[in-house]
């Protein structure tokens, strides 16, 4: 059980770095770094997207209109390290 564990607890840091990517990437993009008529630039955009955003959608439908200003894939990565947390602090030990 507690191999089970590690790996949700991989997953979800994997999860993070992923929404950090995403958000860089969608940087670049915005401020036309990267182009995005690259293929291997569009590849990964969209897989980002796709990765991303399920998670990302709900989040930003309950947030307020903040402008330009996205701050889903914070909340979204704050919500992660708390459930990281919870894992480690307390089901982690009761599992023999």
């Amino acid at each position: 059980m507690r191999a089970i564990l590690d790996i949700v607890l991989i997953i979800l840091d994997l999860y993070v770095w992923l929404l950090i990517a995403s958000a860089i990437l969608s940087w670049l993009i915005a401020f036309n770094v990267v182009n995005t008529r690259n293929q291997f630039v569009a590849a990964v955009a969209e897989f980002l997207e796709r990765i991303t955003e399920p998670l990302l959608g709900p989040i930003r439908r309950l947030l307020p209109n903040l402008g330009g200003l996205d701050i889903s894939p914070i909340i979204l990565i704050l919500i992660i390290l708390f459930m990281q947390r919870v894992i480690t602090y307390y089901i982690y030990p009761a599992v023999f």
